[in-house]
């Protein structure tokens, strides 16, 4: 059996239309969905409902209860409640969705066409819930734990590599990229601190190559190898334990000052 499709679609502009005044939702559970506008709104439906695609080969989903999702950008997603985030199909801008009203014998249709002429109709029987919502513009992800803020928070507690240490300089510039942190440990040695928030193998690569260039600067030299990171693959630390790296296990949460509940200390 083939899988259901995915269609295809490219990428492109939002689609042009009024725009939604203030963050307002209105629902039309019962009613058969009205014809939208492209806006700055995304709709959800949820509604009992067969798809079927029409374009490279044919496809069929049979009658079901499902989640269509029409976004501000004009693309349009089918959803079941399993399959974690993918849809069943979906058709990406620019595309065209055009509603047919239920009439007396025949049930609403969406026909949703891209510009491959490709077809994604979906007949629904009945509409539970028929909701828009204007999001607004979406601030993006905010990583928590990044590289960058380890480096900031362990150029601030030197201490957890050893009593003592001092700061040289963040991102400290070699011919094949910057250190993470350069630092001298309590007997004024040189020692060069490569951060991941998980480190393999290739980590310790990048800190070896590091070095050698480190080490052939005699105002630096002997210039030693810190590999600190939130987790350290087993390999990644028998490799950098043999090429005399050092391996430090970074607590996220401690150098953040947060404590964790339910332990003892």
């Amino acid at each position: 059996m083939y899988p259901f499709p995915r269609c295809p679609g490219r990428r492109g502009r939002p689609g042009r239309g009024g725009r939604a005044k203030g963050l307002t939702a209105t629902s039309n559970a019962g009613a058969a969905p009205a014809s939208p506008q492209y806006s700055a709104s995304v709709r959800l439906v949820i509604a009992r409902c067969s798809v079927d695609y029409d374009g490279r080969l044919t496809a069929h989903l049979p009658s079901a209860l499902r989640l269509l999702i029409v976004k501000a950008d004009g693309s349009v997603l089918v959803h079941s409640d399993g399959g974690s985030y993918k849809p069943l199909n979906w058709m990406s801008p620019p595309c065209r969705l055009t509603e047919h009203p239920a009439g007396l014998d025949q049930p609403a249709r969406w026909t949703v066409t891209n510009k491959a002429g490709e077809t994604l109709t979906v007949t629904i029987e009945e509409t539970l819930s028929d909701t828009s919502v204007e999001l607004g513009v979406d601030p993006g992800l905010v990583k928590d734990g990044v590289e960058a803020h380890l480096q900031e928070l362990l150029a601030e507690q030197l201490h957890r590599l050893g009593d003592g240490w001092r700061l040289v300089r963040r991102e400290y510039p070699t011919p094949i990229g910057p250190v993470d942190i350069m630092c001298r440990d309590d007997a004024g040695t040189h020692v060069a601190v490569e951060m991941k928030r998980h480190a393999g193998i290739d980590a310790v690569e990048q800190l070896t190559r590091y070095l050698e260039l480190l080490n052939r600067d005699p105002l630096l030299s002997p210039v030693h190898g810190v590999l600190a990171a939130q987790t350290i693959k087993l390999q990644a630390r028998t490799l950098a334990e043999d090429r005399g790296i050092r391996c430090v296990v970074l607590d996220y949460d401690a150098m953040r000052g947060i404590e964790r509940e339910g332990t003892l200390f």
